[in-house]
């Protein structure tokens, strides 16, 4: 092993470390159950754990997916339970596979980067994807702030994708999606929401591994790169295997 992949591995368990004891300090201060404790520290864990390249988050997200649907179900947000339950769950063990065949000797994921017109893609699709599906949960009259529970279903699928195919840029959209959910939680807990105090703080933790696993996996296609002599890093299309 290298320095610098020496340094990065101590680096990954002391990101790993302080994102659980904040997220074990959080729960313990501001969860009213146990229930709700699990649901904070197992989306701590798996986001995470994927930040540094572990496939291993996908099998903690699994539960995560399940608990934190429940929750949602129980604060009117029904676009993130259909999301975690239809979508979430399967891709967890889709993605599972898909990064058992491209993990490397150090148990990390092999990192990649998309061209700049995937890229643009990429955004006409979130855009597109918001609206229709901001006018379709407006339909249901118990349904809570339609087009910014959208926002965060469309993130969170396309940015799932490309976090089964391996590429940096699924940490821009988590970004924002983070960003987005925590004024949705906000929203929900000025309006007397369960759990809505926790949840906010979990998903400022989300924002931060956002943007710690953004500079990690920059830094992970950019030491690729020389790996693959003759390869250029910036596909053109969304390979799955």
């Amino acid at each position: 092993m290298t320095l610098e992949a020496s340094q990065s591995k101590r680096l990954d368990r002391v990101w790993l470390a302080f994102l659980m004891i904040a997220g074990g300090a959080l729960s313990a201060f501001l969860a009213t159950s146990v229930f709700d404790a699990t649901v904070s520290l197992s989306g701590i864990l798996c986001v995470g754990l994927i930040a540094i390249g572990r496939r291993e988050g996908y099998l903690i997200g699994l539960y995560n997916s399940l608990s934190y649907s429940m929750l949602a179900y129980n604060n009117g947000l029904f676009g993130e339970v259909y999301l975690n339950l239809l979508f979430f769950v399967p891709t967890g063990v889709i993605g599972y596979v898909l990064w058992s065949r491209h993990t490397s000797q150090d148990s990390t994921v092999e990192m990649r980067q998309l061209g700049w017109p995937q890229r643009f893609m990429v955004v006409a699709v979130c855009i597109i994807g918001t609206v229709g599906l901001g006018l379709l949960l407006g339909l249901n009259p118990r349904q809570n702030t339609p087009f910014i529970d959208a926002s965060t279903n469309v993130l969170s699928i396309v940015a799932t994708f490309l976090m089964m195919w391996r590429y940096k840029e699924q940490w821009l959209l988590y970004i924002l999606l983070n960003l987005v959910t925590i004024v949705m939680w906000l929203l929900r807990f000025m309006a007397g929401g369960a759990a809505g105090d926790l949840m906010i703080m979990m998903w400022s933790l989300f924002l931060l591994n956002a943007l710690f696993g953004s500079w990690r996996w920059h830094m992970g296609a950019k030491s690729a790169m020389p790996a693959k002599a003759g390869v250029n890093t910036e596909v053109g299309t969304c390979d799955v295997v």
